[in-house]
């Protein structure tokens, strides 16, 4: 049958796919990590301006750093994409980057031991920052019973992969249905926080500001830290020399509780993405630039010839 057929083909794909895989990962951890990363940060470095992804980049910096001079973006996307490189090589060896490995240091881990021992769940919040995945090992390390939330890869032989080198470390992964809310309201019943990464590009949703620039956010973390009754508490990472990184627990968000939910929900969405604006502006080399954060209508504004901006006024901006 055609359809047999077809996903035949498709199942051998995927087992091609995993196999390179599986060897690029065999590799990786056979270089040890200070040179594993080291490729992965050249392998894009090298690449990364030749794709079309290197046009998001330019514009996201362009709308987040709109006074920055054109020289500095320039070096700025560069070393993202050495960046951006060492993190997706650095996962083959994600085991033996944490805290007990010596190579994560932990500010404010008290932290997450108060959050440990009080028993009750709380909703840690963070952004696509260096080597997120730093975090969850220092989730981990602290003793924090925590449900890691992340999109499926679409090969499932990958997807397993990449499952198992998170486990190494402990890592409790799920891939969520639709935007996962029942999956997490289920966990944190059971007394389990839960980790989300609060700067995805989100098409529906509240609407705040970030960089100065409307975007859509998803209001899961805000909604769920009100039902629960908890504090979303921030989370980041650093990147240092040598392979090394810095990850800090910070004050925990504590949100409003009004007669008018909608507006205490709203509150903490932007509190959550100011918390996260902030630390792209002290640490801008260390965020994920290659993805599309802003709506349409904000990239379409960037593109409007000077002309047309000066007739018209200023569109979007905060």
């Amino acid at each position: 049958m055609p359809g047999e057929r077809k996903g035949w083909k498709q199942d051998w794909v995927w087992r091609l796919e995993a196999f390179g895989f599986r060897a690029l990962f065999g590799l990786l951890r056979l270089l040890g990590v200070e040179r594993a990363s080291g490729l992965g940060g050249w392998l894009l470095r090298t690449l990364g301006p030749l794709t079309g992804t290197q046009k998001t980049v330019m514009r996201n910096l362009r709308i987040a750093f709109p006074d920055m001079g054109e020289a500095e973006r320039d070096a700025l996307a560069l070393a993202q994409w050495d960046q951006t490189g060492r993190t997706f090589a650095e996962l083959a060896v994600m085991d033996q980057l944490t805290p007990e490995g010596g190579r994560v240091e932990v500010v404010g881990m008290e932290r997450l031991h108060a959050l440990r021992d009080s028993g009750k769940p709380a909703v840690l919040i963070s952004g696509h920052l260096a080597n997120f995945e730093v975090m969850a090992a220092v989730i981990m390390a602290a003793g924090v019973p925590c449900q890691v939330t992340y999109r499926a890869a679409n090969n499932p032989y990958v997807d397993a992969l990449i499952r198992q080198s998170r486990e190494r470390y402990g890592i409790r992964l799920f891939a969520p249905k639709g935007d996962g809310t029942r999956e997490l309201m289920a966990g944190m019943k059971r007394g389990d926080s839960i980790a989300l990464l609060v700067d995805q590009k989100y098409n529906q949703g509240p609407e705040v500001q970030f960089f100065g620039q409307p975007v859509n956010a998803s209001p899961g973390a805000a909604r769920l830290a009100l039902k629960f009754d908890t504090v979303m508490l921030p989370l980041s990472v650093v990147r240092l020399p040598g392979v090394r990184f810095r990850v800090t627990a910070h004050e925990p968000i504590a949100l409003g509780r009004s007669e008018d939910k909608a507006a205490d929900i709203l509150a903490g969405v932007q509190a959550a993405n100011r918390f996260v604006e902030d630390r792209v502006r002290e640490y801008p080399v260390d965020w994920f630039w290659v993805h599309r954060r802003w709506p349409d209508k904000v990239y379409a504004a960037l593109d409007r010839p000077a002309s047309v901006e000066r007739r018209n006024g200023p569109s979007y901006s905060g």
